[in-house]
């Protein structure tokens, strides 16, 4: 019996090193015909057979006798992400200690890139969302865009974090991508720049007697930078509120939460529902910091995750009336586990669901005023943003004076005939 135990640690130790090309790890019923083995997540034949294909690609692989090729760290890493992808769910994902450092950095604000949030729905990279003021943005990059080719490299068959890692790269070096839109009867090359990517979360101004506040992400920064967006709006008097959530991506939940309870003094928030007891949760507004003023809130299909949560919220407190477009539809949990090498891995452990009841993942949230258009730089072309101000403003009792102004008197289109 001792004997077998240092086998099998062997064996353990040894598996976690393996990746079998062209195939996956999966978890394994432990077999019920051999009660030692009650400690091990594979059988002891499978982890024999892992050994066996490290030792045969060792030996005959053309390239294997390369340490570019054949490395222990890489072979282990490959492991950990085809045990994960064999879930087949894009945002369960292990990362690599480089690619982890890189992603906290994202979260704090700053880093390098095309400024672009992708994400896979039936085996599809799309765009989420480009962020205001990047490469993605200026280059006309639109919400549900299908990214089919990174530079000579087709997507198809690739996993969320592959692609990821080819749209990156040092700021000044271009990079080319094709993409498929809806409706477009040709496949469409795009040519952009990376930069230095710095994520403003929040900006806001004044629109008549409107506070207009755009929220580009929820991360560490947003809450205060909305606290104090919302205090100078109405310092100026400001008498309703714009939150506009177009093409904002998500983010943190935390902030989510906080960033609500600005709007929202009590009640739910969100709710997770998930297999464990830990995943179960409900998440409340702290009270004492909302302001009672009339919202509105912008959303459309690059509205994800954090945005969704947000307006679902509103929505359902009826605070305030959701404008635009049906939502991503990104209403799953996911939480980073760190490991001792200083790499990760986040798993999807439960779905987010309003305080209703509703469960929005691969379904959005719908408004409750749709309004086609598109975010537009010119206010007076956003068909969309011109509809909350319309509504907002009927909310507050303002007359719409430049409407007035524009409508002909009968005496006017008499003389224009002439």
């Amino acid at each position: 019996m001792k004997q077998f135990f240092n086998k099998k640690k062997f064996l353990v130790l040894f598996a976690l090193c393996l990746v079998a090309l062209g195939s996956v790890f999966c978890w394994s019923v432990i077999a019920e015909d051999d009660p030692n083995t009650s400690g091990l997540p594979f059988t002891p034949k499978q982890l024999e057979i892992f050994m066996q294909v490290k030792r045969t690609l060792g030996a005959y692989q053309v390239d294997a006798d390369k340490k570019e090729t054949f490395d222990d760290e890489k072979l282990y890493y490959g492991a950990m992400k085809g045990l994960v992808s064999s879930l087949k769910d894009p945002y369960t994902r292990f990362v690599e200690p480089k690619d982890l450092e890189e992603e906290n950095m994202e979260m704090q604000g700053e880093y390098g890139g095309l400024g672009i949030y992708i994400g896979q729905r039936d085996e599809k990279i799309l765009v989420i969302a480009p962020m205001e003021g990047t490469p993605a943005e200026r280059a006309g990059l639109k919400p549900l865009d299908e990214i089919v080719k990174v530079g000579k490299k087709s997507t198809h068959g690739m996993k969320l974090d592959q692609v990821v890692k080819l749209l990156r790269g040092k700021a000044g070096v271009p990079v080319d991508i094709t993409i498929r839109r809806k409706n477009a009867p040709k496949l469409i090359d795009v040519h952009l720049v990376r930069e230095m990517i710095k994520i403003k979360t929040v900006r806001f101004e004044k629109i008549g007697d409107l506070g207009y506040v755009k929220i580009n992400q929820f991360n560490q920064k947003t809450s205060g930078d909305l606290e104090a967006a919302v205090a100078q709006l109405m310092k100026k008097k400001a008498k309703g509120f714009i939150i506009d959530l177009r093409n904002n991506p998500g983010g943190l939940l935390d902030a989510c939460v906080k960033v609500t309870s600005q709007f929202v003094d009590t009640g739910l928030v969100v709710s997770m529902k998930g297999r464990f007891p830990g995943a179960n949760e409900e998440l409340y507004a702290i009270p004492g910091k909302a302001n009672n003023l009339p919202m509105v809130v912008l959303i459309n299909e690059g509205s994800a995750s954090a945005s969704e949560i947000f307006s679902g919220a509103i929505k359902d407190h009826k605070r305030g009336t959701i404008i635009g477009k049906k939502s991503f539809g990104k209403g799953s949990v996911q939480t980073l586990f760190n490991l001792p090498d200083k790499s990760g891995i986040y798993i999807t452990i439960a779905r987010y669901f309003t305080p209703s009841g509703y469960m929005m993942d691969k379904k959005g949230l719908k408004p409750d005023i749709e309004v086609e258009g598109e975010v537009n730089r010119d206010k007076k072309k956003d068909k969309q943003l011109q509809k909350a101000i319309a509504v907002l403003k009927q909310k507050l009792g303002i007359k719409d004076t430049q409407k007035a102004k524009k409508a002909p008197t009968k005496a006017t289109t008499k003389s224009k005939k002439k």
